[in-house]
């Protein structure tokens, strides 16, 4: 399980990103085409990690909504 943020890009897209893994980055014309992104793309990020024998970062967050 991991923690995606979404949010809408520049374009007109979503961009969704997973903090925990860096660089991991996606983007869909919906929210929900975002989200199917994003879980193929932590998907393809989490096989090369174990192809290149390489740790797999844990998912620890907090989230916390701050009001300005």
């Amino acid at each position: 399980m991991r923690q995606v943020i979404i949010y809408p890009g520049e374009d007109g897209y979503y961009v969704a990103e997973c903090p925990s893994l860096p660089g991991c980055i996606s983007q869909g014309k919906t929210k929900e085409e975002a989200i199917s992104n994003i879980k193929e793309a932590i998907e393809g990020y989490i096989l090369a990690l174990k192809q290149d024998n390489m740790p797999i970062p844990s998912e620890n967050f907090d989230s916390i909504l701050i009001a300005v």
